[in-house]
């Protein structure tokens, strides 16, 4: 039972859970607020778009994640309104423009290395958001996508200031192990220490993609001494 409640994130812990929380409620707050004094040219109003706290979760509790950056977030967020809502007008029937609408918007962000997986709900509300996202055609790309993921980023980045975790993401200077070393659980877990940081893979994929590494420089270390192609070369 106990293994039920272990984080499935590598680095994950307790405290770095209610740093998120913390920041979750400061972010999406401080959105609400902030677009609140907006006011939506079209229809009724939209304060914050749903998908914005699928971004809040990948913001303040994997800041390490590729797909959390602030490219990724604003990039990602105004490609995917932008081909939701080309594809609404462009193909009237719902039921074929929600699956078409999500898989440009994939595309194209993968196109422009803005890939955010909020953002595919973001160009399926685009196509099914009802009358408030239809009436606002484009300006809803502004308000409230663009407007909502500018002022969650920024939050992300002011957040991230005291949380002790770097946001945007650097990788830090590590001092390269000898290549005899034999890796151990042990090692993974506190290499994983030191970063301080929840990386968005399983600590299982880790473990296993480290020995896959430590089995191919050992097969290389073979070749070498054996006389193969990598010995020849030296």
């Amino acid at each position: 039972m106990r293994k039920l409640f272990d984080p499935i994130l590598a680095g994950g812990n307790l405290k770095d859970r209610l740093w998120a929380c913390l920041g979750a409620l400061l972010g999406i707050g401080l959105t609400s607020v902030i677009s609140a004094t907006f006011v939506h040219p079209h229809g009724t109003f939209l304060l914050i778009a749903a998908p914005m706290g699928a971004a809040a979760v990948l913001v303040f509790a994997v800041p390490a994640s590729p797909l959390a950056q602030p490219w990724p977030v604003i990039g990602g967020n105004i490609i995917a309104a932008l081909v939701g809502v080309a594809v609404r007008i462009l193909v009237p029937a719902p039921e074929l423009a929600a699956p078409i609408a999500v898989g440009v918007a994939i595309l194209m962000m993968s196109l422009t290395r803005s890939l955010h997986p909020p953002a595919g709900a973001v160009a399926l509300t685009a196509v099914v958001g009802g009358p408030a996202v239809a009436d606002a055609g484009f300006a809803f790309v502004l308000v409230p996508i663009a407007l909502n993921a500018i002022i969650l980023t920024a939050c992300g980045i002011l957040f991230h200031r005291f949380s002790g975790h770097s946001y945007p993401h650097r990788v830090p200077t590590v001092v390269p192990a000898p290549i005899e070393a034999a890796l151990r659980a042990e090692d993974l877990d506190k290499a994983l220490a030191d970063l301080g940081e929840t990386l968005d893979v399983s600590r299982e994929d880790l473990d296993l993609l480290f020995g896959r590494v430590e089995y191919h420089a050992a097969h290389r270390r073979t070749q070498s001494v054996g006389g193969g192609p990598l010995g020849r070369a030296t």
